[in-house]
């Protein structure tokens, strides 16, 4: 029987498209004098969000050393603030980032990410720059994808969960959550957070509705993840972060990044204790990452972006296997 399996996914048209992507993305940042810059793709620490599980890789200077374990990026966030630290200035990258558990119609364990940071800039002045980088990328790679101005929303997490369930994410109890995942899904979690229900409230009955671009900010305090934490208009604490999501799916997850080390230690070791519950593996803390914000990480924000996935948008495709050359079971 023949192996088809040596053959490339994604066309040719698509190989050129994903070509004409990166250029014009480097165009984009070459016009507002933002650096592109490289940092590795192993470290010997790894990131604690119980959300996200690093792929461990085995390395021995030569083979007659023990090996010792090291992981390959889930984003190269921890690299680049630690540029941002020594002084960059406003800084991006292309690169290959890598996430355990993660395959499907959006998800490839490889997968390409663009991630910039611009200091000086708050979470709202990032959305700016967010918005005119993908009118740009429609406007030159495919104008029918191109989502005009008026289009464009922002809405906090808080009036999204109002409008589609009629609650008040902030608010409203754990066992209220449970009890309407339970109708909606029939499913019940041991050992489920607040934030676990949220998120499946979240993604399966509010997330496929918004269709035209969304930024959705002022997350729960609780998942402010690398954010920095202020309070909303009603005293409540929230995350000064924010996701973009077009056609039903996350495209970018920005912060307003957390310049204190203090506060960044205690959130890695509670992550730690989350995952120590979880039963998932305990992540060695990247103390290089919390010397550099010691040592003065500059206010400024950031946003990660997965580039297959804005790929999909801009070639009208339905799965992310349809923009890669190979992706895994093909690898």
């Amino acid at each position: 029987m023949s192996n088809k399996h040596w053959r490339p996914v994604a066309s040719k048209d698509r190989l050129f498209a994903r070509a004409d992507l990166l250029k014009s993305i480097r165009s984009f940042f070459e016009q507002r004098g933002v650096l592109e810059v490289e940092t590795p793709i192993l470290s010997h620490a790894a990131g604690t969000d119980p959300n996200l599980e690093s792929i461990p890789a085995t390395y021995r200077a030569d083979p007659q050393q023990q090996e010792q374990t090291l992981f390959l990026q889930t984003s190269p966030e921890f690299a680049m603030k630690r540029l941002l630290a020594s002084g960059s200035g406003a800084i991006f990258q292309i690169c290959k980032s890598f996430r355990n558990s993660e395959q499907g119609v959006r998800h490839n364990p490889e997968f390409t990410l663009l991630e910039w940071y611009q200091p000086g800039f708050d979470e709202c002045q990032l959305m700016d720059e967010v918005m005119a980088l993908v009118q740009f990328l429609a406007q030159v790679l495919n104008p029918q994808a191109l989502y005009s101005q008026e289009k464009w929303q922002r809405l906090s997490y808080q009036s999204l969960f109002e409008q589609h369930l009629g609650i008040n994410p902030h608010t409203v109890s754990e066992e209220d959550l449970a009890k309407r995942a339970l109708a909606a899904f029939d499913i019940e979690l041991e050992e489920a957070s607040k934030d676990t229900w949220l998120d499946l409230l979240f993604s399966h009955l509010i997330e496929p509705h918004l269709t035209e671009p969304v930024f959705i900010y002022d997350y729960p305090a609780t998942q402010a993840a690398l954010a920095k934490i202020d309070k909303n208009s009603d005293g409540i604490e929230i995350g000064r972060r924010f996701e973009l999501v077009i056609s039903g799916m996350e495209i970018a997850n920005g912060y307003y990044e957390l310049t204190d080390e203090a506060e960044q230690r205690r959130r890695f070791l509670c992550d730690q204790e989350v995952r120590r519950k979880q039963r998932l593996m305990s992540n060695p803390l990247d103390e290089n990452l919390l010397a550099a914000i010691q040592s003065g990480l500059p206010s400024c924000s950031g946003v990660a972006m997965g580039l297959d996935r804005l790929l999909m948008l801009i070639c009208d495709a339905s799965s992310i296997d349809e923009v890669l050359t190979f992706p895994l079971d093909r690898a």
